[in-house]
């Protein structure tokens, strides 16, 4: 993870893990799987240099043949910027659909809606999803609380690209696995 994911999961209110977003509770370490990454070897990407994957992180930061790998990934699912700002939908601040205080992100969202409408069973349509490329700004949900706790658990924008075809992205993703084998 790169330091402004793992900062956003590590937010001092509650911290969730960066994969599934559940909330992460004081633990032990994982001695076992430290023990594996130790002794587990694989070639980098880039140059094919074989090393332990405790030692890959460090290696892939100088391995410029590990980053020309990396930019190539990068090149072929980047698209031209949108030029047009004015038809770029907001998906950072959200209304909330039944007081229509404004401002939230999509953790105070949630929060919010949790703390004052948890009783509200009128159907509203959600701000965060009707924002989306796929969303629709129509669809009224039957529960909205649910919808919340269950679809917004995380912020899309953690795993999405926006402005990345999506058919480009899938073919990148195939390509890279059977060059990963």
């Amino acid at each position: 993870f790169c330091t402004p994911c793992l900062q956003e999961c590590l937010k001092p209110k509650k911290p969730v893990c960066g994969v599934c977003r559940s909330t992460l509770s004081p633990g032990s370490r994982a001695l076992d799987l430290e023990k594996q990454i130790e002794t587990t070897e694989a070639a980098c990407n880039g140059c094919n240099k074989k090393m332990y994957l405790s030692k890959m992180r460090s290696h892939a930061a100088s391995c410029s043949k590990y980053q020309n790998y990396i930019m190539e990934g990068v090149k072929a699912v980047t698209k031209e910027p949108l030029h047009n700002t004015r038809n770029f939908p907001n998906r950072f601040t959200f209304p909330c659909p039944y007081c229509s205080e404004k401002n939230f992100d999509q953790e105070g969202l949630v929060e919010h809606c949790k703390t004052l409408h948890s009783m509200d069973a009128k159907q509203v349509v959600c701000p965060i999803c009707a924002s989306m490329p796929w969303g629709d700004p129509n669809y009224r949900s039957a529960n909205f609380m649910e919808h919340l706790q269950r679809r917004h658990r995380f912020s899309y924008d953690t795993f999405v690209d926006y402005d990345a075809d999506e058919d480009d992205m899938m073919a990148q993703v195939l390509m890279r696995s059977l060059r990963d084998k």
